[in-house]
């Protein structure tokens, strides 16, 4: 997913999206190590979209933290 549709997103849809995220990469791990993955390159795409969610929290806390002070 691009990084512009996470940015549409509201925090809360992001954190929940995250949770999915990272039980998408265990499931994607698990399958891999019995042998049933067909496309290993999944994995690294779903830790990016990880990476971006991450970065946009990230982004989104350091603004509220400058509009705080």
């Amino acid at each position: 997913m691009k990084a512009k549709n996470f940015r549409d997103m509201t925090t809360e849809e992001l954190k929940s999206k995250l949770k999915e995220l990272k039980q998408e990469l265990f499931n994607l791990r698990f399958s891999n190590a019995t042998g049933q993955l067909t496309n290993p390159m999944q994995i690294n795409a779903c830790k990016k979209d990880i990476a971006r969610v991450n970065t946009i929290l990230t982004e989104r806390n350091a603004n509220s933290d400058k509009a705080k002070a």
